[in-house]
């Protein structure tokens, strides 16, 4: 059994360009979950700390950049927000891949702790060039 202190995490780079969404954020979760790893344990953060480059690029299959809705509330009555992956794109291009795999890790405290080793970027440049990421092709 691993525990916070004998898991090994390293550092990996994935370039997101003309990847689809849905199949990216399976791998990315999986990573992050770090059931890719001999010692892996359901309860522990063993994961590694994934940086994803080129958010921007990533496509969807289909009509889902038209039909696809994103819903938000605000916390006010009538505070529902929906928005298309179209116009999130154009301001927040993060945000599609964040929100697609923060809904596959675990609710709950497991979860939050694993989503705070996720980092995405919608260029090419990345304030994590010390920590050396492997760049891995999926």
């Amino acid at each position: 059994m691993t525990n916070k202190d004998t898991a090994t995490k390293e550092w990996i780079l994935i370039d997101a360009t003309d990847m689809v969404v849905g199949r990216l954020a399976t791998q990315i979760a999986f990573k992050l979950r770090g059931k890719h790893k001999v010692n892996f344990t359901p309860h522990v953060d063993c994961g590694d700390n994934i940086v994803i480059i080129n958010a921007e690029k990533v496509r969807f299959t289909g009509n889902k950049m038209e039909d696809k809705v994103y819903v938000r509330y605000t916390g006010y009555p009538g505070g529902e927000r929906f928005h298309t992956p179209k116009t999130l794109m154009s301001k927040f291009p993060e945000r599609i891949i964040e929100l697609a795999v923060r809904r596959m890790l675990p609710k709950g405290i497991l979860g939050r702790e694993l989503y705070r080793n996720l980092h995405v970027y919608a260029g090419t440049t990345h304030p994590h060039e010390a920590q050396k990421p492997t760049l891995i092709k999926l």
